[in-house]
């Protein structure tokens, strides 16, 4: 009866523990000598992270980290003082249960190819719209989210970074007004077991747009956006949020040859509705000085813009930006004006897939709309004609994209595919870089 009882306690004392993890781990930026790694427990514990070079022996301890914000229970580890082109195993501890142990996780630092070879090819994720039901705060009828799947099949793709182009969780009419209400649906989301693996597979990178944000088609007014801002700091592992000029999300990163800029397109957003079409803003225009200056500068193969609503979808309508047509001229004009090539923006929202593209002063620019992945998909698109998109690449249903970089330095291309929730293929299409 003593060992039964001693067996059956042990039992219980394993199967809490194993409950302690809420989600993750989950991979944030990585740079050459710096990782952030995320993840979430059931309450506030004390996490230990050990990490070495794959192939060796040695553990190094990272520390011991203690959850924070009590309606979050998330931790962030930063690594540093790694080497470049790495790969590291790492494992952690919480409530004495050793996550990892029989097979490590691992992360991978970013190669220091530059003076010494071609850079490396690497392959992109990317989609937007990701609606996890739950049925108590749902609206009554057929369930919004679905396919599910579609998670692990973009795991399966094995990329190397992952950009989720916003609405990455939807806030519901309970969620929105509270912080405890926006911590509920952004915990909700990120615990959706069939996205585990692509969290800790590779890097994520995030920006955000209305529904993780506040209600449908929110926008600066907001008043509960202090909130929204403080979940998606506490839920994300960018390397950085919003500018010196311009708080919110805003952000930048280089991947190998690639530089990304992460716009916020809901902080200082104004309604695209207002009578005067030239006071209206998405962007606002300190964070448009910055982003023409930032792109300026680069001298990436690529400039990829990620930013929550579509740029050169020509029609005014939804949340589009020609809804705000003074500044997107300005934005665009600016970009050709500069001579700034190879920029891509990538775009999500409308809950259906296609590529854009226009040419101004010989400055070609495109507009990649990956969307949606679990939410319900768009059906009433055909006859929305957009002026700019490019024949065939109108995808609708649940889908993801990935961007694949390859080729010599200077001679370098995208190929773009969208792959539906099973993983089949569905549209491919390639991007060469301007000379």
């Amino acid at each position: 009866m003593k060992k039964l009882l001693l067996l059956t306690l042990g039992l219980f004392v394993f199967e809490i523990s194993s409950a302690q993890l809420r989600s993750g781990p989950m991979l944030g930026y990585a740079e050459h000598r710096e990782v952030a790694i995320w993840l979430q427990t059931q309450k506030q514990d004390a996490v230990q992270l050990e990490y070495r070079v794959k192939g060796t022996e040695k553990w190094k301890n990272a520390g011991t980290k203690l959850t924070k914000a009590t309606d979050s229970y998330t931790a962030l580890y930063l690594i540093s003082n790694l080497e470049p082109g790495t790969t590291y195993e790492y494992r952690f501890i919480v409530m004495a249960k050793m996550h990892g142990k029989d097979k490590p996780y691992e992360f991978k630092t970013q190669a220091l190819w530059q003076w010494r070879s071609e850079p490396p090819a690497f392959k992109i994720a990317m989609g937007s719209c990701a609606y996890v039901s739950e049925s108590t705060y749902d609206r009554p009828g057929e369930p919004y989210g679905g396919d599910y799947l579609i998670f692990e099949k973009m795991a399966d793709a094995q990329p190397d970074m992952m950009l989720w182009l916003g609405d990455n969780t939807y806030l519901r009419e309970v969620d929105w007004s509270t912080r405890a209400g926006i911590m509920h649906r952004y915990s909700h989301t990120r615990q959706l077991p069939e996205m585990q693996r692509l969290l800790a597979s590779c890097p994520n990178y995030a920006i955000w747009d209305d529904h993780d944000f506040g209600p449908n088609d929110a926008n600066g007014s907001w008043v509960q956006k202090q909130h929204s801002l403080d979940a998606f700091k506490l839920f994300w592992a960018n390397n950085g949020y919003g500018l010196p000029e311009s708080a919110g999300i805003t952000g930048a990163f280089r991947f190998n040859d690639v530089d990304f800029f992460l716009l916020d397109n809901r902080y200082h957003r104004t309604s695209e509705q207002l009578n005067d079409s030239c006071a209206r803003e998405m962007l606002g225009e300190a964070q448009i000085n910055w982003l023409i200056n930032a792109l300026k500068y680069s001298n990436a193969s690529f400039k990829i813009v990620a930013v929550g609503s579509q740029v050169l979808n020509s029609e005014a309508l939804y949340e589009n930006y020609a809804q705000f047509p003074c500044e997107r001229q300005r934005l665009l004009d600016r970009i050709a004006a500069e001579g700034i090539k190879n920029v891509v923006f990538a775009t999500g929202d409308r809950h259906h897939s296609e590529i854009s593209k226009i040419e101004l002063q010989g400055i070609v620019m495109h507009d990649i709309t990956a969307s949606p992945l679990s939410s319900k998909a768009g059906n009433n698109r055909d006859n929305e004609h957009n002026r700019n998109r490019i024949a065939g690449s109108l995808v609708l249903q649940r889908n993801y994209t990935t961007l694949e970089v390859s080729g010599t330095r200077k001679a370098r291309q995208l190929l773009l595919r969208n792959f539906d929730s099973n993983g089949l293929e569905l549209f491919s299409y390639t991007i060469a870089q301007q000379p």
